[in-house]
């Protein structure tokens, strides 16, 4: 009877266990499967952040503004403007032929408007472009240069260029047409050109198209209508071949920079205050961007040794979002613009709490190694002001 009592609860026991280590082994069958579904959601959403990231539209403009640089040409008939962007790292820059046809000498103008002689290295005869380099700019960061892409309409686009001389202006468009064809006077004859929506004018050839979707460089901007309206530009993969082979020439020729650079005898004023509120607001671009480094290197001498790179960074680190206005600006002796504004930093005190503090700011730009610097600047707090936000802002 005793044996009887103990045998039924020991075949319940088998029987759960049975069925236990059968559960066990279909959860192992089917664990690596499922962590890999697990692991490669999560990877898809980190590639998804960071592409969103990457192709910030003021992100991507800003990097562009650094490698486009303005393109001054000088012959006996005058002097041609234009655009151009760095390629490489060794300092070679894409531009169109037209730019720098017949020029006797040929000078850059870079985003923090240091001004560099160039070397032509290649030019189109039939082909409307061209290939500089400046060896100061060797190993400056640049855009990605997309040489296989091939545009579809409706594609977004950005320009970057100097219109009117107006340097770094930045227009959006869409690809509207493919494969326009037609030859020019000066002899040039396009082939499989993007037709563009985006305005462009006297000034923009030379500069890049950016495919705004990748922030990839996929064409030169190389004509327009006199109206603006419609634009024209030359894909990358016609002529990244011939580009190439010009740079890689180049490494073993003796340039001709023509000219060096001096400092300027003669200074236009008016030119002189246009490229003055250029650097100013391109040094508050840097300041809102976070590219603190590109900012202090506006900066002469004499400031950069009064304050550390650390320093300088520490006063606008906490600084969210800036707004200037009020402008002001004058020549001043010695081939000098001063500037004063104002400057409004706004950061948070904490989630609830907005702050704004209102400074007024004086620069004076000139001239420092043949250069434009800010080689003077001052700022007083005015007043600051709290504001509660009803809802708390993102962080």
């Amino acid at each position: 009877m005793k044996k009887k009592y103990i045998f039924w609860p020991v075949v319940l026991s088998l029987f759960t266990g049975i069925i236990l280590i059968g559960l066990l082994f279909l959860v192992y069958q089917n664990w690596n499967e499922d962590n890999i579904s697990l692991e490669n959601d999560v990877a898809k959403l980190v590639r998804t952040n960071k592409e969103e990231k990457e192709t910030n539209l003021k992100t991507i403009i800003h990097e562009a503004q650094k490698s486009v640089v303005q393109i001054e040409a000088e012959n006996e008939s005058g002097q041609n403007i234009g655009s151009g962007f760095i390629f490489n790292e060794k300092g070679d820059i894409i531009t169109n032929a037209h730019v720098v046809q017949d020029a006797d000498s040929i000078f850059v103008k870079t985003s923090d408007a240091r001004t560099y002689p160039a070397a032509l290295v290649g030019i189109g005869e039939n082909e409307d472009v061209a290939v500089l380099r400046v060896p100061q700019l060797v190993d400056r960061s640049t855009l990605p240069i997309d040489g296989d892409f091939e545009g579809e309409i409706g594609d977004d686009i950005i320009a970057v260029g100097s219109p009117l001389g107006f340097q770094n202006t930045v227009t959006i468009g869409i690809i509207s047409g493919k494969n326009r064809n037609f030859t020019v006077e000066e002899g040039y004859d396009y082939q499989g050109l993007y037709q563009i929506s985006a305005p462009i004018t006297n000034g923009n050839s030379g500069g890049p198209l950016i495919h705004r979707q990748t922030g990839n460089i996929i064409a030169i901007n190389s004509a327009g209508s006199k109206e603006g309206q419609i634009g024209f530009s030359l894909p990358l993969h016609e002529v990244i071949d011939l580009v190439n082979m010009w740079s890689d020439q180049a490494d073993d020729q003796e340039l001709n920079y023509n000219t060096e650079l001096t400092t300027y005898e003669q200074v236009d004023e008016e030119q002189l205050k246009q490229d003055a509120n250029y650097i100013v607001n391109y040094f508050f671009e840097n300041l809102e961007m976070r590219d603190y480094l590109n900012a202090y290197t506006l900066l002469g001498s004499d400031l950069q040794n009064q304050k550390t790179y650390q320093d300088f960074r520490k006063e606008y680190v906490h600084v969210n979002d800036l707004s200037i206005n009020n402008v002001e600006t004058e020549m001043t002796s010695s081939h000098r613009v001063q500037i004063t504004l104002n400057a409004d930093h706004i950061s948070r005190k904490d989630k609830q709490i907005r702050l704004t503090e209102h400074y007024k700011s004086t620069f004076v730009i000139g001239y420092e190694n043949d250069q434009l610097k800010i080689l003077e600047q001052e700022r007083e707090l005015l007043s600051t002001t709290e504001q509660e936000l009803t809802v708390p802002e993102e962080q």
